[in-house]
């Protein structure tokens, strides 16, 4: 057997292939990769841990506000529209005229019977002066009988007054007395009807006074003022309609005092307290305005609770929805005013619920109207005004200087309406 050289050549292990010079890069890349999601990962996460996890968003947010309904106080035709769909009015402004005919007619009837009235008061303090004069006339008269028949019983016992003549003076005596008691009687039947009153304050007058007042509240009312300012809509009323009380004619609608009913699931309201601030932002103006608000308040049920038809889970195909609850949100009236809202835009809402102190739901008691308006007291000031007026012009000079030395008025005080005591016109509402 041949030997095999020695130098011979043996098998090799091939030898690993050179790195692509690509490699190092896409490593160096991906680890930035993956640092740079790791760091977005720790910011957000120290984001939700400071703010993220205090703020409650939601966009089933929309604007809403008070529709002053206009509804007539007395029927009566239109026969006047100061104000259309879309015009703004200012409080006190006239929007619908009704025909004041019958009113005026009303009116006028219910002022000659106050004047009547005062009159025939007048008469029933005078007639209580006549009976105290006419009880002074019957006292004299009784006076004198007796004094007759106390002459006739001392000429008795001489004879020179006859049985008869005595008879006849005791019966003059008694009839005197009878006169007497009579006009006492009649001046206690006549103090009753004026005891402890004045003409102004006689229940007669005040009755009579009572429907000048009514009277003239009904002609004031056949003008319709703006009770707030706001822009009309809903404006139903035409020309020549026959309306009644209470039926709608149109509504003014407040912008400036809107607000914003945002609801929330139920599982975002437990931090929330009224108070919070809120962060809003209107569709109609994006994100470049930014409204600032605070929470005023929680509603009393969801939605589905006040439902015409409440739904009915006590059914075997009941699922379970997640509810929501109207939260209202007020916002800054200065930032209203510079871009203002409409009834039934859509916001979107962030709630900061860092401040939760205080109970989920205060019961806190309002003392102070949310709403007032003032432009009504003008008609009852006039009312009272135009009464009073009459009872001045018809109670006569004596009367009326001591009710002025009564009220400490100086005699001014018959001049409320009017310098002669003429009757006065209602007067509008300022801004009418």
């Amino acid at each position: 057997m041949e030997n095999q050289p020695t130098d011979a050549k043996q098998p090799q292990t091939p030898a690993p292939p050179a790195p692509a010079p690509g490699n190092g890069k896409r490593k160096k890349l991906l680890a930035l990769v993956i640092g740079v999601f790791a760091l977005a990962g720790i910011g957000y996460g120290v984001y939700w841990f400071l703010v993220a996890r205090y703020v409650e968003y939601t966009d089933d947010a929309y604007v809403n506000g008070n529709v002053v309904q206009i509804t007539p106080q007395v029927s009566g035709t239109v026969i006047a529209i100061d104000a259309d769909d879309t015009s703004f009015v200012k409080t006190g402004q006239m929007l619908v005229q009704l025909d004041p005919a019958d009113a005026k007619v009303a009116l006028d009837e219910a002022d000659a019977h106050l004047a009547k009235t005062v009159r025939q008061v007048r008469n029933l303090f005078a007639t209580s002066a006549q009976y105290d004069a006419d009880i002074a006339s019957r006292a004299a008269d009784l006076a004198k009988a007796r004094a007759d028949l106390a002459r006739r019983e001392q000429l008795a016992s001489s004879g020179a007054v006859s049985t008869e003549d005595i008879g006849h003076a005791r019966d003059a005596v008694k009839a005197a007395q009878a006169d007497l008691e009579a006009a006492r009687q009649k001046l206690a039947a006549s103090r009753a009807l004026v005891d402890r009153t004045t003409i102004e304050d006689h229940p007669d007058v005040q009755n009579a006074a009572a429907q000048v007042r009514q009277a003239y509240l009904d002609y004031a009312r056949t003008t319709l003022p703006a009770p707030v300012s706001g822009f009309v809509a809903k404006r139903t009323v035409q020309l020549g309609q026959r309306v009644s009380k209470g039926e709608p004619l149109m509504a003014v609608v407040p912008l400036n005092e809107v607000w914003v009913d945002a609801n929330f699931k139920e599982n975002q309201l437990t931090n929330m307290r009224v108070g919070q601030k809120v962060d809003l932002t209107a569709d109609l103006y994006g994100g470049k305005v930014v409204y600032h608000g605070k929470i005023v308040g929680f509603g009393a049920g969801t939605g589905g609770a006040f439902a015409l038809l409440p739904a009915q889970n006590a059914s075997g195909n009941w699922i379970k929805i997640v509810q929501r609850l109207p939260v209202r949100i007020a916002l800054d009236p200065q930032e209203l005013a510079a871009h203002p809202l409409q009834i039934g835009l859509s916001m979107l809402v962030n709630v900061d619920t860092h401040n939760r102190t205080g109970a989920r739901l205060p019961q806190l008691a309002q003392n102070t109207p949310s709403y007032a308006t003032d432009v009504f007291q003008s008609q009852d000031a006039g009312a009272d005004a135009r009464a009073k007026s009459i009872i001045g012009a018809n109670e006569g000079e004596t009367a009326r200087s001591a009710r002025d030395i009564d009220h400490g008025s100086g005699g001014n005080r018959s001049r409320l309406v009017g310098v002669d005591g003429a009757k006065p016109r209602p007067t509008a509402p300022e801004g009418f």
